[in-house]
């Protein structure tokens, strides 16, 4: 049977053109073609088009914007979910617009189809003393506990995304002086992010003492009991344990919920009430635009008494080591670029 124009040319978009012409991470390219999984079954079973007949022309705004209503009312997506698969629909017609010139006007048609608008929540974020409840908690005495305050340590102190942290190799520190880890993020793009100095000592007694079996520099810098790198849900679970051990102790610190985002927002929150210019702080956490880390501001300002409240707490004295004392760290930002 021939292939139809739509799985012709979805089939080159996914496996050619992402990959090949835009370079696109194997993770976004996997949520695209979640997208159009469930698109396609969409069409079968409530549009009765199997996914063998199932034509460009047959996606029209008005089955895109059905699929969209489906989506939330029937498989109660998010607004967030829902605008994430138009997004990838909106990307896929984008690049049909030159392949198939003479059906421009449908694709544009579908590509005018506007993102949800969703109310603004504030975001959590944690204080010093609910990063240090956290940090406290695992053993390090043993191989898994020292592996786990490593991986906490680094994810707070970098600032980064949990496949980021996921798809950290040995190769990518950088322990002399000044210490940084190099981070691969969305779209490929790479960053340097300075380190404390405490941070730099725990990677370098872990890089020493607890690499994978093989030693490469091409290895996981975490990995699991197989000797296979920590998924995005490995690294979810370590943060849950000690945040559940952590709550436990002292719940006044630590909020019900604490994603590995959490840490990324904590980190981003502190750099910014220490003065830190938020140019720099877009540049450590890989924002392509000042205006996504402009929510940090924002955030800030309606909470200007709890920030001072907690910029008048005694300094926490620990093993980890508080940044904000860093001046070498702070200088390092500032001159950064």
């Amino acid at each position: 049977m021939k292939p139809t124009d739509f799985a012709y040319h979805l089939t080159n978009y996914l496996s050619r053109y992402l990959p090949g012409q835009l370079g696109v991470s194997a993770n976004t390219i996997k949520s695209y073609r979640d997208t159009f999984m469930i698109l396609i079954r969409y069409c079968k079973d409530q549009k009765g088009i199997p996914s063998e007949r199932l034509l460009l022309k047959d996606l029209t705004r008005d089955v895109v914007e059905d699929f969209l209503m489906w989506l939330e009312t029937e498989r109660n997506c998010s607004i967030s979910t829902r605008n994430q698969r138009l997004s990838a629909i909106h990307a896929f017609f984008k690049y049909l617009q030159y392949e198939c010139p003479e059906s421009i006007e449908l694709f544009q048609r579908i590509i005018s189809i506007p993102t949800k608008r969703k109310p603004k929540k504030a975001f959590d974020y944690l204080t010093l003393e609910g990063v240090q409840a956290i940090l406290s908690q695992p053993n390090q005495s043993t191989r898994g506990g020292f592996r786990d305050l490593v991986l906490l340590t680094l994810m707070y102190d970098s600032g980064a995304r949990v496949q980021e942290i996921a798809d950290l190799t040995i190769s990518d520190l950088r322990l002399d002086e000044p210490a940084t880890v190099r981070l691969t993020g969305k779209g490929s793009k790479t960053r340097i992010v300075p380190l404390m100095s405490r941070t730099a000592e725990l990677l370098l007694k872990y890089s020493e003492h607890f690499r994978a079996s093989n030693y490469l520099d091409s290895a996981p810098l975490f990995y699991n009991k197989k000797c296979e790198k920590l998924t995005r849900s490995g690294i979810s679970f370590v943060l849950d344990k000690y945040t559940e051990m952590a709550r436990r102790a002292n719940p006044k610190v630590v909020p019900l919920k604490v994603t590995p985002h959490t840490l990324r927002h904590s980190k981003a929150m502190h750099l910014l009430q220490s003065g830190v210019n938020i140019v720099y702080i877009r540049d450590v956490l890989g924002h392509s635009e000042i205006k996504t880390t402009e929510v940090y501001a924002r955030a800030d300002t309606h909470m200007k008494r709890k920030a001072l409240v907690n910029a008048n707490q005694p300094e926490i004295q620990s093993e980890v080591p508080v940044w904000q004392k860093n001046n070498d760290l702070l200088c390092w930002l500032k001159n950064l670029g």
